[in-house]
């Protein structure tokens, strides 16, 4: 079922919501947190989607903040989604217009769930300081995605100087499945003995620079990045030892190679994961990634040198 209330307030859409619940039997029970999200017009349906898929895991209250022409004249249109509409949630549309237009935490105030987390995302746009923002300051967890930015670098670095414990970075997030191959190879073989690792990827790659800082940060040994301005995703990761190489590598996009020495190759399934798995695993957790704080913070810099921030 899909509501339209245009020009209207975020008290008439909060009413609207409790009487589609005592008439249709819509229930609220259940949900575990609040996500709202800050969406571009071009990508609502996109994040939509993801969220809906999330919410058959983590059943919460979608709310989507749309920001419409801070030239029109001052009003909200609201849209409420709900039943197969919605996947598991509900889901609440706000378009802004006028001075209305801008982010700000009095526009989803009257529609958060009492006593529920609160987790703000970003599908496109990262901000200077996620923290800083009006929804930030009031999220337990915060969620950008520096691979849609178009200096994924730059904005790592970003991130990186606007850090404060809650927030993530989908980027970081696509590389699980990554970082457990590899820590199984290191536990496996041990970290002692690893004299340099390349790690390979797309040139637009966020999620290759975060490796790299990743495996500099843990086992400080030096990081080659080499970029491919060709491909896509993250591609290869190669620890040199004393003993031989181990490396990792991901020609498709779907299944990777691991060989070490001594041992025959093995082909592991390593597809790369799509949006709403990333985000679900993100609202799994509530509290502070510290590692990801780490990598981002200590490890980043060292990885990242002004030239090739621009290149």
């Amino acid at each position: 079922m899909i509501v339209e209330l245009p020009d209207t307030t975020t008290s008439k859409v909060s009413k609207k919501i409790v009487a589609m619940r005592d008439k249709g039997g819509v229930v609220a029970l259940g949900r575990v947190l609040t996500l709202v999200i800050v969406a571009k017009p071009d990508f609502v349906e996109e994040a939509i989607e993801a969220a809906n898929a999330a919410s058959r895991e983590h059943p919460c209250r979608i709310i989507v903040l749309v920001a419409g022409s801070p030239d029109e004249p001052s009003r909200l249109d609201a849209q409420i989604r709900v039943g197969g509409d919605a996947g598991a949630s509900e889901v609440i549309l706000l378009y802004g217009y006028g001075e209305l237009a801008a982010e700000t935490e009095s526009l989803v105030s009257a529609l958060l769930l009492p006593d529920a987390p609160i987790v703000a995302w970003w599908p496109h746009g990262v901000p200077k300081s996620a923290a800083s923002t009006p929804l930030g300051r009031i999220a337990h967890r915060r969620i950008t995605d520096a691979a849609n930015e178009v200096n994924p670098k730059q904005a790592l670095l970003d991130l990186s100087r606007s850090y404060q414990a809650g927030d993530t970075d989908l980027s970081w997030t696509r590389l699980t499945h990554w970082r457990i191959q590899l820590a199984a190879v290191l536990e496996q073989n041990g970290a002692n003995g690893i004299n340099s690792i390349t790690v390979e990827g797309a040139s637009d790659s966020a999620s290759t620079f975060l490796l790299a800082a990743w495996l500099k940060n843990a086992l400080h040994v030096p990081v080659e990045i080499i970029e491919d301005k060709a491909g896509s995703g993250m591609r290869r990761v190669r620890l040199e030892r004393g003993a031989g190489v181990i490396e990792l590598y991901r020609p498709d996009g779907n299944t990777a190679y691991l060989t070490q020495p001594g041992q025959p190759e093995q082909r592991i399934s390593l597809p790369r994961r799509n949006l709403h798995e990333c985000l679900a695993e993100e609202l799994r957790r509530l509290d502070p990634d510290e590692v990801f704080g780490e990598v981002l913070t200590q490890g980043l810099a060292a990885c990242l040198s002004p030239e090739r921030i621009n290149a």
